[in-house]
């Protein structure tokens, strides 16, 4: 795929595993929340991950996926509190930044969308001071409907404006990259190395990237390929 800076007005960036490293959100509901839940509940840590997996995966394209709020009273536990424990996991993916300056220089709009809840946005950003690389943060919750279901971009436009067509959106996430080609988002690249602890695979579907660095065109140049 061609990406020609020129064409393209808006960037849209989702947030856990496409410029945050997912090994934060990964260890704590694998393995640090089942392992609270065990303690808590006095029950073998084995037992308690069996039983919490399947819980999670019930509410797998919802809301509830990503509510703090709904997962603290369903499991009992205070998750905000205890996502603290871990906080120090939570990074920026290399070349981030440099990639959001690059935008800002290119005069591109940039918007932090996510499925995350506010509390886990409040505790992200204060960690890795990210926010005001970006013109604003949507989250899902707001919406009233996660990225995965393909009436998400068209109620995203009641909160932002942009032109599917000059529009640009990075995820880690192939299910919303094509709920966003259903919208007719045109530039859909898929983050491949979403976590530090995993080795990238390439989307069969979209143009993939392991770093934001690869859609920065070489000075004196506003375009570049990927494949795809």
């Amino acid at each position: 795929m061609k990406i020609d800076w020129n064409d393209i007005d808006t960037v849209l960036l989702d947030m856990d595993g496409t410029i945050l490293d997912r090994h934060f959100d990964d260890h704590f509901w694998l393995e640090h929340a089942p392992k609270r839940w065990a303690e808590r509940n006095h029950v073998p840590l084995e037992q308690a991950k069996e039983h919490l997996y399947n819980l999670f995966r019930s509410q797998e394209n919802t809301l509830n996926w990503t509510d703090l709020d709904y997962w603290s009273d369903r499991l009992g536990m205070d998750i905000p509190l205890l996502k603290r424990e871990v906080e120090h996991l939570i990074a920026v993916h290399p070349y981030v930044i440099e990639f959001l300056l690059f935008l800002k220089h290119a005069g591109k709009t940039v918007w932090l969308v996510t499925n995350a809840h506010s509390k886990t946005l409040d505790l992200k950003m204060k960690n890795t001071r990210i926010g005001p690389y970006f013109d604003g943060i949507i989250s899902a919750h707001q919406v009233g409907l996660p990225k995965e279901d393909p009436g998400f971009w068209r109620k995203l436009q009641d909160y932002i404006s942009y032109v599917p067509e000059r529009t640009l959106l990075g995820e880690d996430s192939e299910t919303n990259l094509a709920t966003a080609q259903g919208f007719s988002i045109r530039y859909l690249v898929y983050i491949s190395r979403y976590s530090s602890t995993v080795e990238p695979r390439q989307s069969d579907q979209f143009a993939t990237i392991d770093y934001f660095n690869r859609l920065i065109p070489e000075k004196g140049c506003s375009s570049i390929t990927i494949s795809a």
